[in-house]
């Protein structure tokens, strides 16, 4: 039976809140390194994925062991998720809540903005300074998430049901009327579609829609830690 492992994996704010909420199951990362176009003796140009080994698999003919090197895991992988915390500074704990010093809590937890820190904080009171999700150790995460399916794909792939998995539902769509087959509401009211909405998601941290790189799609269920 293959060893289950455990690795962290970053996620912002309102990520946390959609995985909290049940509305996000999938998260498309960037395969790093991009693959490339080689020429392959015999055969012609290819693309192909570099593997751990530092060789290149080609594309689709090894496409089971590019699944295989993906750097998040594989089905039956757990990933432990970080995310941003308060801090008590003349306490030396993590923000208290309810002023019982020492208890964890999350800034997703505490404001809709979490760089701003705008919107309704945790009873009331406000963090000292805040801990980067980088930081944030094992011990103190609230979310384990049990890896489904892996998969590899071009970003402009996503479907507007995996859109909405993705845990845009109410990000940046305004409509509450039915949707078509696109993802875009029965209606001209303006507003955007899930597809769209995920591709200003996508910019907004960094990425580059228009580039369409290659991702990994790793699905998941949360289970408890």
């Amino acid at each position: 039976m293959p060893e289950i492992k455990e690795r962290p994996i970053l996620f912002s704010g309102p990520m946390v809140r959609a995985i909290l909420e049940g509305r996000k199951t999938v998260t498309r990362r960037a395969v790093k390194p991009q693959p490339e176009v080689r020429e392959v003796d015999m055969i012609g140009p290819m693309l192909t994925f570099k593997n751990k080994r530092g060789g290149h698999w080609l594309y689709p003919n090894a496409k089971a062991q590019i699944i295989a090197d993906c750097a998040y895991g594989q089905p039956g992988d757990r990933l432990w998720v970080r995310e941003s915390l308060g801090y008590d500074c003349e306490y030396g704990h993590y923000f208290a809540a309810g002023g019982k010093h020492g208890e964890t809590v999350y800034l997703c937890s505490l404001f809709d903005d979490e760089d701003a820190q705008t919107g309704p904080s945790y009873d009331g009171l406000l963090p000292e300074r805040s801990v980067p999700s980088i930081h944030l150790h094992r011990r103190y995460s609230r979310i384990l998430l049990e890896i489904t399916d892996v998969r590899v794909e071009r970003l402009q792939d996503i479907t507007w049901e995996q859109a909405l998995d993705e845990g845009i539902g109410d990000h940046r769509f305004e409509c509450d009327r039915p949707v078509e087959p696109d993802g875009y509401p029965a209606c001209s009211c303006g507003s955007v579609g899930y597809v769209d909405a995920f591709a200003a998601l996508w910019n907004s941290t960094g990425g580059d829609w228009d580039a369409n790189p290659w991702v990994w799609v790793v699905e998941f269920r949360r289970v408890q830690p």
